[in-house]
């Protein structure tokens, strides 16, 4: 792999109060773009039956959460073309375009006609609108991550990128928020009727915000003065040199991606709708436990700053090997008991994802590090991140709780091992 070159020491304190908004403005567009991926599997119960017709609400559900499954499958596509961007025309480009393909898709599905106005069209429309969110969805980890780790001084780019997930999950309480305001104000039943449009449209308009604040962030210094790769087969080439961090990403994501999409954005719907939640109370158990998680984040990002990435990641690890059937068993009827058992999960979940866009743009050069970093992980997360709600919930139905968390542990295992061959990087500069 091409050697990285250190980051200049200015950058770690002269430069520092820029950086730092550029690091806020950053986030607050990552929140945006998340909160528009994220409102579609919280309020996915409640227009499920909007668009599809079928013998029950659980039929509807499992085929709104097909729908959010085949969006994820437009990923890898998003995290090569965006990464393609970022690579070549720079990382403020990639995240201005792909925040604005997020709201566009967000602002479909907020305006549009249910199957009982146009029939199976509905479906469709839905399904292109997810479609365009996951392309966008694989460009934001494309440019963000990489944008993150390569403006944030280097013996502490561990913490920074804490920042990323910090304003992920900002966008998911965001959602969640919304979610349980509209349940306490308007009721359950405007929320199947008509109120789940509104935080589509506000994801739409709130685009526009990101917009501005994505086109005035500043290019990092890694890209503007390394190489980049200036046409597709270069790009190719250059994915090929490093082909081992593409096959330690593909391993070390397999799990967590499924955790993620479980612990951090799914659980709350599966709970509503299959173990009898009352949804108000499960919205709000979701809005606790997720800001328990940003608060916590920070910890993980110190820790690996001072002990590597390696010891963080195998305590991720090996706390989900032991609590992944526990967790899972213990889901009731009880909103409280689902806000502590979101808070647990999420609190170890922190241990991988609060690091990992460090962990991740350190395996690779800069004229890759985009592309290298979107394309696997958008792969193992349209295979296992996205299909992870509609597994849950098709196994649920079959009385197969069990066999779920059989699989997660099994990926887990896979990302664990994979941990122990992946290099420490910890101090390592970019270029």
């Amino acid at each position: 792999m091409t050697a990285p070159i250190s980051v200049p020491a200015k950058a770690s304190a002269g430069q520092a109060p820029g950086k730092i908004r550029t690091l806020f403005g950053a986030g607050i567009g990552n929140t945006l773009e998340w909160y528009d991926w994220s409102v579609y599997a919280i309020f996915a119960p409640f227009f499920a039956k909007q668009f599809f017709v079928g013998g029950n609400a659980t039929s509807a559900l499992l085929s709104t959460l097909a729908v959010f499954a085949v969006g994820f499958l437009m990923r890898p596509l998003g995290g090569f073309f965006f990464g393609w961007l970022a690579d070549r025309r720079g990382r403020r480009f990639s995240l201005t375009t792909s925040m604005v393909t997020m709201a566009v898709g967000s602002l479909i599905i907020g305006i549009a006609p249910t199957h009982d106005a146009i029939g199976v069209g509905a479906a469709v429309i839905l399904l292109l609108a997810r479609l365009l969110q996951g392309l966008a969805h694989g460009g934001e980890i494309a440019a963000s991550y990489t944008y993150v780790a390569e403006i944030a001084p280097g013996e502490r780019r561990g913490l920074w990128s804490t920042s990323l997930y910090i304003s992920v999950t900002a966008g998911i309480v965001l959602a969640s928020l919304i979610g349980a305001a509209g349940s306490s104000l308007f009721g359950e039943q405007a929320l199947r009727d008509w109120a789940w449009r509104l935080p589509f449209l506000l994801g739409g308009v709130l685009g526009l915000v990101g917009l501005y604040l994505r086109r005035t962030l500043e290019e990092t210094e890694a890209y503007t003065e390394g190489a980049r790769t200036r046409s597709t087969r270069e790009l190719l080439r250059a994915l090929a040199r490093n082909k081992k961090s593409l096959a330690r990403i593909l391993g070390l994501t397999a799990g967590v991606t499924v955790v993620y999409y479980i612990w951090a954005v799914g659980i709350s719907g599966f709970a509503i709708s299959s173990k009898g939640v009352d949804a108000t109370g499960g919205l709000w158990a979701t809005v606790a436990a997720n800001v328990f998680f940003m608060i916590t984040l920070p910890l993980w990002g110190k820790l690996s700053d001072r002990f590597g990435r390696k010891p963080v990641f195998i305590t991720y690890g090996v706390v989900f090997l032991a609590l992944s059937f526990p967790l899972m068993s213990l889901i009731n009827d009880s909103a409280l008991r689902l806000g502590v058992l979101m808070g647990v999960a999420l609190f170890f979940l922190g241990a991988f994802v609060g690091i990992m866009p460090a962990y991740f743009a350190e395996l690779f050069p800069t004229e890759v590090r985009a592309s290298g970093v979107g394309v696997p992980y958008s792969v193992m997360v349209a295979i296992f991140g996205g299909t992870a709600p509609y597994v849950l919930t098709w196994l649920h139905t079959h009385q197969l709780d069990w066999v779920f968390s059989c699989y997660l542990v099994a990926l887990v295992a896979i990302g664990l091992i994979t941990t122990f061959l992946t290099p420490e990087t910890k101090g390592r500069p970019l270029t």
